[in-house]
């Protein structure tokens, strides 16, 4: 028999490619040969469109030839060198010099990676390493919380809260604690409390019992996106902040996923009002153009940090020239174009498209939403919210893919969608027309009929 090219494509890809979260016995490969805007073609010609900005990102979209143009000249210019000890380069220093004018107020230092697993690991070795540097060694621990995502490195994924990561990998790295997440939806969780009152016991009291002259930070994702997009209330994070501020402990804000425009600011630090110790990203600041990340520093932590010989941490493609040159493009591209307020603006009208398509549905517990990160949570049964089963064989985000060419993503019993900022009202309209296709035939038991 005779292989199309696209069926070559997948048969090589299965027989080659090791890929994250898929069995080897599964056979079906979707293979993408191209995108434009919030669109893409698979191998065999297939058009979806893309609800997801690929993993949260893509805030510019596919396909801008303006980044293109950027990532070739500068590799014609100069396509790498090193960024260790007195070493930079224009782009770098161009780069961390735009972030400082963008961060909020003292993150005005800059620690480039090349992702936000990297760039998670390199702040709980800064939060460790600056109260070492201060003669507080004994402050190794770590406080996160319960479905959190702080990538699969070995602090950031012992900070993760999710059992599957930890399975089978272990002994994870000591010393971190994780605590109950902000999930309003959720009021079992918190035993008739205030959510924000009964959150900052549980971490006044996890504190005491570890003592606060041993923890050196808490991390935590602003809006929790693999947790299923949880939007904590607003007082949440400035009461969080107090506490850690009494005790002497740094805060790390992962804003992999929810900077660069995605919440409508240029940081969702700034979205809740709250100044952290280090700010972490990635993904949006190139829209996935290249891979880079890059780290927010405060001047205190940063102080400490260079004192004596430095930080003694270092990745081979810290502030790689053609990254940078291609994050500085993106960033003139969120700004040219008024992405920051269309976030918002987007966001609110499929909010409400999501809403009118699907909130008759008995399946659909909740649709919640900050700027372009939306999540609508999956019951089967409204009135005792419990999360609707899920079937391996057939799951409501595959059934979208297959049937509508819809691109969204299923998160703890949540579709999740994170589209380009650049998304049209007409795209977030077929969104939430393919989403209603699936969701009104989908039972609470989990079933979805013919």
């Amino acid at each position: 028999m005779t292989l199309t090219p696209a069926q070559q494509l997948a048969a090589t890809d299965r027989a080659h490619i090791i890929h994250p979260y898929l069995p080897g016995t599964a056979e079906e490969r979707v293979v993408m040969t191209e995108g434009k805007g919030c669109r893409l073609t698979d191998a065999e010609g297939r058009s979806y469109l893309d609800a997801t900005g690929g993993l949260w990102l893509a805030q510019v979209g596919h396909g801008r030839k303006e980044i293109a143009d950027v990532a070739h000249a500068q590799m014609q210019q100069l396509e790498y060198f090193t960024s260790f000890w007195e070493f930079s380069n224009d782009k770098a220093i161009q780069l961390a010099e735009r972030l400082a004018t963008l961060a909020p107020d003292n993150l005005d230092h800059v620690y480039f990676t090349s992702g936000g697993s990297e760039g998670n690991e390199a702040a709980i070795k800064m939060a460790r390493y600056y109260h070492h540097r201060r003669g507080e060694g004994s402050r190794t621990w770590i406080l996160a919380r319960d479905k959190a995502y702080h990538g699969i490195g070995y602090g950031g994924g012992s900070a993760t809260g999710f059992p599957v990561y930890h399975e089978g990998f272990a002994p994870m790295m000591p010393h971190v604690s994780h605590l109950t997440p902000p999930w309003p939806y959720r009021t079992e969780l918190y035993g008739g409390a205030d959510p924000t009152d009964f959150l900052i016991a549980e971490l006044e009291g996890r504190i005491a019992q570890i003592g606060a002259s041993n923890i050196a930070a808490m991390i935590g994702e602003p809006i929790m996106g693999v947790g299923g997009m949880l939007v904590p209330p607003a007082d949440y994070w400035p009461r969080v902040r107090e506490v850690l501020d009494r005790h002497g402990i740094l805060l790390i804000f992962d804003e992999v996923v929810t900077a660069y425009g995605r919440v409508g600011e240029w940081f969702a630090a700034q979205h809740f009002g709250v100044k952290p110790d280090i700010i972490t990203t990635a993904k949006g600041i190139t829209s996935g153009y290249t891979p880079l990340g890059a780290l927010l520093v405060s001047d205190e932590v940063t102080e400490a940090l260079l004192q004596d010989h430095g930080f003694p941490m270092g990745y081979t493609y810290n502030g790689h020239p053609v990254a940078a040159a291609v994050a500085l493009a993106n960033l003139d591209i969120i700004e040219r174009e008024n992405l920051l307020p269309r976030a918002v603006t987007m966001g609110e009208y499929l909010h409400d498209q999501l809403t009118d398509a699907l909130g008759d549905l008995p399946i659909v517990g909740e649709i919640r939403s900050v700027g372009m990160m939306l999540a609508v949570e999956l019951v089967a049964d409204r009135e005792t919210r419990t999360p609707l089963p899920m079937n391996p064989a057939r799951m409501p985000h595959d059934v979208i893919r297959k049937e509508t060419g819809v691109i969204v993503r299923d998160s703890a019993h949540s579709l999740v969608l994170s589209p380009p900022l650049i998304m049209t009202e007409q795209e977030a309209k077929e969104a939430a027309t393919a989403m209603r296709s699936v969701l009104e035939r989908t039972t609470p038991a989990g079933d979805i009929t013919k």
